[in-house]
């Protein structure tokens, strides 16, 4: 190399350049195609606008409510994807045409393949929460475009084809797993799609019980993902009844490793058939006490009074005693106990007693609460005040409190005596240690 440089080449690709620019470029074909898209765009706008401000419209009237979010935002990107979609379907119909008549049509292949790729990347990247996912997406598709804008998609899907495995009568090739993993990929996004859409239908429905729309929740996710797997293996061309043996591979496997997984299953299946627990119930497992967070295929999220979140199995909840304090509705009665002097007014007391609980917050009206004398202790007369409240998922500690310290108060201005031990000694000497007792006392 003597360092210098090729003019000869370099006006060489500049001619070619030339050649190809005015042999697809500047022609009346090419312009025609031009015209075309521009009219299509123009068309396009002339059919988009007036959806669009209806949309607008309608979003501004729906923006009040906070549980259509989703509705609202899938919407809002239909809106803003409205005049893309119908220029593109426009340019798809012109392709048609082009090609049905064998015209040229590189200008107008390339524009639709730009507006199409754009297109699926806004809508998918749209509503995904992952940075990293809607890179991978934009990224893919933007390859795919590439390779149909260049001319060497046909060219690179025979390549992965011939890249192939036979497996006795299945044929597994690149290209397959290539359309399984993408077919899979577009089939879960949409099946979670629509699952939020159905949380969120379900979840605004006032008709429907907490534990019924936990369950339609569960079942719609586990049908949409089961379809979309079902549906990807079949779009990648794997034969689904050679499944079986697997299928077969999986029961043994459950039936010895995995059987407290389907039981934790099974069972959480069974809690919401039978509504024995909800979202929202106060509970008592074992030592555990706390309400419902949540209903999880395999657990139940309770936290405790102290803010600690339990993750009981929802086996336990099946096969041990649990205490549902809002089973059948939320009343649940407290037991405060009171003692009281042996010389103090005991009906007086009890008079006392009722009034510092209908005095309390939280304690309720109806059943009214009563105070009954429960026994002769050994220093005091036992007392036990009796009290309703429909909130226990607030606790029982502070009713309890708020309770004590007004009998306290009303012992006090009334002058009920609280009770102190008593105890009686007897000491018990001779008569030698008598008299030297009284000596020692008269001395």
């Amino acid at each position: 190399m003597d360092g210098s440089f090729d003019f000869q080449a370099l006006s060489a690709f500049i001619a070619r350049a030339a050649e190809w620019a005015q042999s697809e470029l500047f022609v009346s074909a090419t312009a025609y195609q031009a015209g075309l898209i521009v009219a299509a765009f123009a068309l396009a706008y002339g059919i988009a606008r007036p959806f669009q401000i209806r949309v607008q419209a309608y979003l501004k009237q729906r923006s009040e409510r906070p549980k259509r979010q989703f509705f609202n935002q899938l919407v809002d990107e239909v809106d803003d994807l409205l005049l893309p979609i119908i220029w593109a379907l426009l340019q798809w119909l012109i392709a048609y045409v082009y090609i049905q008549f064998d015209y040229p049509d590189t200008l107008i292949s390339l524009t639709t393949s730009l507006i199409t790729a754009w297109i699926v990347i806004r809508l998918a990247t749209s509503f995904l929460r992952s940075a990293f996912w809607s890179r991978v997406v934009a990224v893919t598709v933007w390859f795919i475009a590439a390779l149909n804008i260049l001319g060497w998609l046909d060219y690179t899907q025979s390549f992965l084809d011939g890249l192939a495995l036979q497996l006795g009568d299945i044929r597994i090739s690149a290209l397959s797993i290539v359309n399984g993993l993408i077919s899979l990929a577009i089939l879960l996004w949409f099946a979670v799609f629509l699952t939020r859409l159905i949380d969120q239908q379900v979840e605004n429905s006032q008709s429907l019980t907490p534990s019924v729309k936990v369950l339609i929740s569960k079942i719609s996710r586990i049908v949409a993902i089961g379809l979309a797997v079902i549906l990807a293996l079949g779009g990648a061309g794997i034969d689904l009844t050679a499944l079986t043996i697997f299928s077969g591979a999986l029961g043994i496997g459950i039936g010895f490793g995995l059987q407290k997984i389907v039981g934790n299953f099974i069972s959480g299946i069974i809690l919401l058939l039978d509504k024995s627990v909800k979202p929202g119930d106060n509970i008592v497992v074992g030592d555990t006490f706390g309400w419902i967070d949540k209903l999880n295929a395999r657990y139940v999220s309770v936290i405790t009074r102290d803010g600690t979140e339990h993750l009981i199995p929802n086996e336990d909840l099946i096969t041990q005693p649990v205490e549902n304090w809002s089973f059948t509705n939320r009343l649940l009665r407290l037991r405060i106990p009171v003692g009281i002097s042996y010389g103090s007014d005991v009906r007086r007391a009890l008079e006392l007693c009722e009034a510092a609980a209908n005095e309390t917050d939280r304690i309720i009206e109806r059943p009214a609460p009563r105070c009954h004398l429960t026994g002769f202790g050994d220093s005091s007369v036992n007392l036990e005040i009796r009290v309703w409240i429909d909130d226990p998922q607030n606790g029982r500690g502070p009713v309890v409190t708020e309770c004590l310290l007004k009998v306290w108060d009303k012992f006090h201005e009334n002058g009920i005596e609280f009770p102190f031990p008593q105890r009686d000694v007897h000491f018990k000497i001779d008569d030698e240690q008598a008299k030297g007792l009284a000596a020692a006392l008269n001395s």
